[in-house]
């Protein structure tokens, strides 16, 4: 069996949303996105599953993203988004 690749990432940011009023959450989240080059990241923290955010942003970005959860804990969720 080959040995899984290692992505190496051009920068990771973080961002944690638990500290972002939920009115603006989602225009905080794409507009942090959209500033991404391809091949950079954002680490995404948040109390919950953003299931609607994900929805949204495959609606938006289609394959220009990559979700990839890192944490998927009660209260506690962290997922990295690539762009392509």
């Amino acid at each position: 069996m080959p040995e899984p690749q290692l992505r190496i990432l051009d920068q990771v940011y973080p961002f944690d949303a638990r500290g972002i009023a939920k009115r603006f959450r989602h225009t905080a989240i794409f507009g942090a996105l959209y500033a991404l080059h391809p091949g950079e990241a954002m680490c995404f923290t948040n109390d919950h599953d953003p299931v609607p955010l994900l929805q949204q942003m495959q609606q938006r970005y289609g394959a220009g993203i990559e979700i990839n959860y890192v944490l998927r804990d009660p209260g506690l969720i962290v997922i990295d988004f690539v762009r392509k």
